[in-house]
């Protein structure tokens, strides 16, 4: 069904992580009917297992519904559910994109956070009409009068006729439905007779129908039959189907100017497909391309090798495959001395690598190991050249170095105010600068400050959650690099280098860092037949050791009495032994060792 262009509202849901953005767009789908009661689940939306075990959503997804208003006009309401947690923002700005409108959703009980803070600020940035909704309203601790109060402050969006909903019993989400209508403006277009113009916001990769592309419909129509190409590489293909999202793949007759949908062509290979590129007719199309996306720089790197090197092509395929459905990180191809041919990965956070890697092993069924990971860094050379590095391997000779540069964040935390003192402690002793403080209410503040990146990689979240029992949330962007004294440190196992466990940490925390991870590993490497020495360097200087002990092994145990030396000669021979296995012997780390000290822990922490 086609509905009338000045009928049509595209919108997406927006709010910090669990403030029920989901929640909302499960009784959105019960009272549109867009999905059979029976077939109702909380966080419908929610396709991947991942995302219901974490209760956190991922990937944006959207869904059109058809939605009979007040006034007895019938609406085409396209929703896309987007994630909340910084590191998924790419996914926010992209569906974004494809609206007009957006619901931003405050919890009343905990009010305006980080991330609602940021998403506010995309959603201006694309010129969407802002629907602020306080959510959670039955809750006891709920304030609504001064959380509409802190949207009009902190976000400067006026709040005149308050939306105020209970998502999880339904209460005032009716309300919500004829906001939209209102106050969403229709799609604007050139026309459903111009020349095609669709917005690739999103793709998927299926083994049976090839790469699956999501658009937004600008300008014309899509049929199935058409001959199409997309704008930024000439690549042409011939559709096969196109639909809307119901929220399955559901296939229509034609897609029109101010719609969502798919299409699904000919391609096979998802390298082909750019998000933000536009797609135009093949014969007497546009060359102009319609406003995309910013390229999206990685801030994390780790190296994602498989243990077993007969999955190097298996791994290879899973990451471009993934890659397709998720543009926000990046991989090429490397190689370790300890591990063997592998993929170096840059990812947006360290939640976006977790998240990566674990679909990895279950979409994929991928046995990998992932290293330390790392921030580029900028190296200036006595030559007067400028080097990039995010592996710790390429960092040149001490002696060819003139400066370091790292890259640091602005983090914008906000916290309750008798927490304040916890919080600027933990930045300060991470290497942050503090550049002020500022009152969001009577009792929350929020704390503005420049951190180096590699400082918040492991457990910076966690100690902001510790210290504030929950209450803290944190937002932060690039802000350029500074020099710093940042040294390679190496890891050897019985005097080899394991290249895998190198790192470069600020001068002063070295030490504390190279015992974290030399204790750890010594807890994570079993016994073997012989000591072995594990050791954190600098340079030639050993800076922190722990010794795994061998297995021991009583050779005199068969000896019944007799001359005292026949007991000394065996324990020599013993020895002699030991020292050539220790000489010659392979030490074996299991994989084990290398999760702990990526989560840099050890038994007594």
């Amino acid at each position: 069904m086609v509905s009338k262009l000045e009928n049509i509202r595209n919108f997406c849901i927006i709010a910090h992580i669990d403030h029920g953005k989901t929640t909302l767009s499960d009784r959105i789908l019960e009272l549109t009917k867009a999905i059979e009661l029976r077939q109702m689940r909380e966080q419908t939306l929610d396709a991947m297992d991942l995302e219901r075990e974490r209760g956190i959503t991922i990937k944006s997804h959207p869904v059109s519904m058809m939605y009979t208003a007040e006034d007895g006009e019938t609406y085409m309401f396209n929703l896309i559910d987007t994630p909340g947690h910084v590191d998924f923002s790419y996914e926010v700005s992209r569906s974004m994109g494809a609206c007009e409108g957006a619901v931003l959703v405050v919890d009343a009980a905990q009010g305006v956070e980080a991330q609602t803070v940021a998403n506010t600020y995309l959603a201006v940035d694309n010129n969407l009409e802002i629907l602020p909704v306080l959510n959670k309203v039955d809750l006891p601790g709920a304030d609504v009068e001064a959380i509409s109060h802190q949207i009009e402050e902190v976000l400067g969006i006026p709040v005149e006729e308050p939306l105020y909903i209970s998502a999880k019993t339904g209460e005032g989400v009716a309300l919500v439905l004829e906001a939209i209508v209102k106050y969403v403006p229709p799609p604007k277009t050139r026309g459903r007779d111009a020349t095609l113009r669709a917005l690739v916001f999103d793709s998927v990769f299926d083994i049976y129908r090839g790469v699956i592309t999501y658009v937004r419909v600008v300008d014309g129509s899509l049929r199935v039959g058409d001959a199409i190409r997309f704008v930024s590489n000439g690549q042409t293909t011939q559709l096969r189907e196109v639909g809307i999202f119901s929220p399955t793949q559901k296939p229509v007759e034609v897609l029109e100017a101010g719609q969502v949908g798919y299409l699904v062509g000919t391609i096979k290979d998802p390298a082909e497909i750019k998000i933000g590129d536009t797609v135009t007719s093949a014969k007497d199309g546009t060359t102009e391309l319609l406003p995309g996306f910013k390229e999206v720089q990685p801030m994390v790197f780790s190296g994602v090798y498989p243990v077993s090197t007969d999955e190097y092509d298996k791994v290879r395929t899973g990451l471009e495959k993934l890659h397709l459905n998720d543009a926000a990180f990046s991989f090429h191809s490397e190689s370790s001395i300890a591990l063997g041919f592998g993929f170096r990965c840059g990812f947006l956070g360290l939640l976006h690598m977790e998240v990566v890697q674990e679909r990895l092993r279950r979409e994929f069924d991928l046995d990998i190991i992932s290293t330390h990971p790392a921030v580029v860094y900028k190296i200036e050379k006595n030559n007067g050249t400028v080097m990039e590095i995010d592996n710790p391997v390429m960092l040149p000779e001490v002696n060819h170095i003139v400066k370091i540069e790292e890259p640091v964040i602005k983090a914008t935390i906000i916290c309750p105010s008798d927490c304040i003192g916890d919080i600027m402690r933990i930045v300060l002793e991470r290497r942050g600068e503090l550049i002020g403080t500022e009152s969001l209410d009577a009792s929350r503040v929020i704390i503005t400050c420049l951190i180096p990146l590699n400082e918040i990689l492991i457990d910076f979240h966690d100690m902001l959650k510790s210290v504030s029992h929950g209450y803290a949330s944190m937002d932060y962007e690039p802000h350029g690099y500074q020099v710093s004294d940042i040294v390679k440190m190496e890891i050897l196992l019985n005097g080899e280098i394991v290249d895998a466990f190198s790192c470069m940490v600020h001068r002063d925390k070295a030490v504390s860092h190279g015992r974290k991870i030399c204790k750890a590993l010594a807890e994570s490497i079993p016994p073997h037949m012989f000591k072995i020495p594990v050791q954190a360097v600098i340079g030639r200087n050993i800076i922190a050791r722990e010794d795994i002990r061998p297995f021991r092994k009583d050779v005199t145990a068969k000896l019944y009495g007799g001359d005292v030396t026949r007991k000394q000669k065996l324990l020599k021979k013993q020895k002699a032994g030991k020292k050539r296995m220790k000489e010659f012997g392979r030490v074996n780390v299991p994989q084990s060792a290398f999760i702990a000290v990526l989560k840099g822990k050890s038994k007594d922490d």
